[in-house]
């Protein structure tokens, strides 16, 4: 595989995909057909459309690079987007709509988390949201989104709000008028948000929260500096302010008071894809480490026949195995019906995430030297592994900490009168 740089050119140096290990270690009983389909064709347009510009996004510079819109049009072109959606919208209709989102996701993720978080963002959190909307905000927003022919974003974390989204904490608020409503505030590490078409904001009204969907075009809507982040670097990132804005009527997300429920089942469905997401880097890794110990000769033999490890990547393989076969559920019990499906969604955000960065930290040190570069001065080729290393952190952070994932769990354990 040619890595190619962002204004076309080939960079010398090449990266060379190892062998699948899970097709022959993981035997997947959960999926329905329809799913595996998914997965086949989703992992077809990945290695054919995402790998040659993986290593490109994974080392840009959120500032000059910006948003990897061929990456975002491939998606568009090989008809990802319509995977979660019903037909009514232009999607594929699927039977298991939430479970081959997520492998899609896991899919993704193997190649570029960037490119999965977009996704993510894109349809899971932002499309998703919006599915929940009325028939004409779902026409006039959603089908285009299916479609690529528009960027999503969702916008819930703050400055001084993130995983607590309480009443008190949110500080963006919409005062109704004689219009609709006007919308002030500022909102804090929003992906999508430089390209974005619209952004679905939560916001304080009165005592409650409500969700809105927000044109990025309007007055009053401006978009901050991208952040420069440690990975992730095609996940773009920006606050957005909103200065009264002017929003009609049509642009509240359902009922008003009614935004933290469409948020918080836009954020749990999240969840399941920041796990599947985990799952793909963690076999990422997995299957470059597999491959360099085979070959990598020290101390008159390939390490791989050192028991240290042997044993680690069987307690490696064995985890991941659990971490997919957790986010599979949870996506099944969401397309079964089951709005909020804990604690399966919390299990597979917290063991998805955890797996892919001890995998990402035992790639690099598997490699040694060549684990800790980006490029080797040498003869250009790119470093095999340290992009899971950077990408992989901000999967414990996001979408909820695993410390709330951990406080989840514990309410279900111990109950609410305990824990709070």
């Amino acid at each position: 595989m040619t890595v190619v740089s962002a204004n076309g050119e080939a960079i010398s140096g090449t990266l060379t995909s190892p062998p699948r290990c899970a097709d022959r270690l993981y035997h997947d009983l959960l999926s329905p057909q329809e799913v595996v389909g998914v997965r086949s064709r989703v992992r077809a347009s990945a290695t054919a459309k995402i790998t040659p510009i993986a290593h490109r996004i994974a080392r840009g510079d959120e500032r000059i690079d910006g948003f990897p819109r061929d990456a975002f049009d491939a998606l568009a072109q090989d008809g990802l987007f319509r995977i979660p959606f019903g037909t009514d919208v232009g999607g594929d209709g699927l039977h298991y709509p939430a479970t081959a989102t997520a492998v899609t996701v896991e899919e993704l993720a193997y190649y570029s988390n960037s490119v999965a978080a977009i996704f993510d963002v894109h349809c899971i959190l932002a499309g998703n949201a919006v599915n929940q909307g009325s028939a004409e905000q779902r026409q006039r927003w959603l089908r285009p989104l299916v479609n690529g022919e528009i960027v999503g974003a969702f916008a819930t974390s703050e400055p001084g709000a993130s995983s607590d989204l309480s009443p008190k904490a949110v500080t963006t608020h919409a005062e109704a008028s004689g219009h609709g409503w006007v919308l002030n505030g500022r909102k804090r590490w929003i992906t999508n948000s430089v390209v974005a078409a619209f952004v679905v904001v939560l916001a304080r009204t009165g005592a409650g929260l409500s969700t809105f969907i927000v044109p990025t075009d309007i007055p009053g809507v401006s978009v901050g500096t991208a952040d420069r982040k440690l990975g992730n670097k095609g996940q773009i990132t920006a606050d957005v302010l909103f200065d009264n804005v002017h929003l009609p009527p049509g642009m509240l997300l359902g009922a008003e008071g009614g935004g933290l429920k469409i948020a918080l089942q836009a954020l749990s469905y999240g969840r399941i894809g920041i796990g599947a997401a985990g799952v793909g880097m963690a076999q990422a890794a997995f299957d470059h480490t597999a491959a360099h110990l085979g070959r990598r000769h020290a101390f008159a033999g390939p390490l791989a026949n050192k028991q240290h490890w042997q044993f680690l990547m069987a307690d490696r393989a064995t985890s991941i195995a659990c971490a997919r076969d957790l986010y599979l559920k949870a996506a099944l019990r969401l397309d079964s019906g089951v709005v909020f499906p804990e604690p399966e969604a919390a299990m597979a955000k917290l063991r998805g995430t955890e797996i892919a960065v001890d995998m990402a930290r035992d790639a690099v040190q598997a490699f040694g030297g060549l684990g800790f570069i980006q490029q080797l001065g040498a003869d250009d080729n790119p470093g095999p592994v340290e992009a899971f290393y950077r990408d992989s952190k901000i999967g414990e952070i996001y979408e909820g900490a695993n410390e709330i994932q951990k406080w989840v769990l514990a309410r279900m354990i111990f109950g609410r009168d305990i824990t709070g």
